[in-house]
């Protein structure tokens, strides 16, 4: 069956809600404190009450990370395939005053500063949001559905646009250009093999734009987790790994390093990789959430357990092909003007 773009931009959608909603039990637990608790998880499953973090959702509901991206994807929607900073920073935190987030652990830190600013009237031109927390990679999914790749310059532009209203560090934007560049290379049928060998480079030019942190590498850290993979001993010990050497903490330098080696962990497969990022321990769901998402771009809405595909659905209430009809429309104008 072939997979065009549109049914690519629908599996990065739906594998961002897999991702998250799968890993939401076991988030910012240890590795060992999920394997005591779950054994293994591989469906999906409520909060645990026990869990500070997740108690507030019930089974196949997605966290902060899709409601985040969705409020990314409504924004662009609302203008048309434009990237308006103030209205994207709106809506999250129309979401989050929605939710009540901030009286729940469920927002970030970098997150929490730069919503209360700008809920107290601060310009976002005047915001530092210098902080290294991975709230930009973890939404940008719908951006890489929407922007192509053919000019580096203007997608590294692009993505610190719409990460800026809560990131504007050096790694915050690196890792987000990482999942998003995966993304769009992905919908344009770009094989992960292909990927990974851009993803150092591209990872490189976008730290090294404008450095304002004191960060390890983004391009180093993501070549170690691929080779980690790559030499592993089997599933249980490459997880080990991963964990151990790369981290799985909310740290931008640790979470997108290790998305991306649970792509290849997984070998691509979206559900597979839901469940293996849910045992992993750390912040399960936005790993979850970042690899799943690549997953899902790479082989399309098909590849999405329909099982697990109705639960979301049913679960959540919500209609992911109205984005990706879209960004389809959206995608195609960038394409003719940067001549892609």
């Amino acid at each position: 069956m072939s997979v065009n773009k549109e049914k690519r931009m629908l599996g990065a959608f739906y594998g961002q809600a897999l991702g998250d909603a799968m890993g939401m039990p076991s988030e910012l637990w240890p590795r060992s404190r999920v394997k005591a608790h779950f054994g293994w998880i591989d469906r999906f499953l409520s909060g645990p009450k026990e869990n500070n973090a997740a108690c507030y959702f019930n089974a196949a509901e997605f966290t902060d990370d899709t409601s985040m991206a969705l409020a990314l994807a409504d924004a662009i929607m609302e203008c048309e395939g434009k990237l308006n900073p103030e209205m994207i920073g709106r809506n999250i935190l129309n979401w989050a005053e929605g939710f009540d987030a901030f009286n729940k652990n469920v927002l970030g830190p970098t997150s929490k500063i730069a919503l209360n600013a700008i809920k107290a009237g601060t310009q976002l031109a005047d915001l530092e949001n210098n902080g290294v927390t991975n709230g930009a990679a973890m939404r940008v999914a719908p951006l890489g559905c929407l922007v192509p790749t053919g000019s580096l310059d203007d997608f590294i532009r692009d993505v610190e646009v719409a990460s800026s209203p809560t990131h504007k560090s050096d790694v915050a934007i690196s890792g987000a250009v990482v999942i998003a560049w995966a993304v769009s290379k992905a919908v344009d049928g770009v094989s992960w093999a292909s990927i990974c060998d851009q993803l150092p480079a591209v990872a490189k030019a976008a730290q090294e734009k404008k450095t304002t942190t004191f960060s390890a590498s983004m391009a180093a850290r993501i070549e170690m987790a691929l080779s980690l993979v790559r030499c592993s001993r089997g599933v249980e010990q490459c997880m080990d790994d991963i964990y151990d050497v790369i981290g799985c903490g909310t740290s931008t330098i640790e979470s997108v390093p290790a998305a991306i080696a649970m792509v290849e962990l997984a070998q691509t497969d979206p559900n597979r990789c839901a469940i293996l990022c849910a045992n992993l321990g750390g912040d399960t769901d936005t790993i979850g959430a970042m690899a799943t998402a690549i997953c899902g771009a790479l082989n399309g809405i098909d590849s999405i357990d329909a099982a697990l595909r109705k639960q979301l659905d049913q679960t959540n209430k919500l209609d992911f092909s109205r984005y990706s009809s879209a960004f389809m429309k959206f995608r195609a104008v960038r394409e003719q003007a940067y001549g892609s």
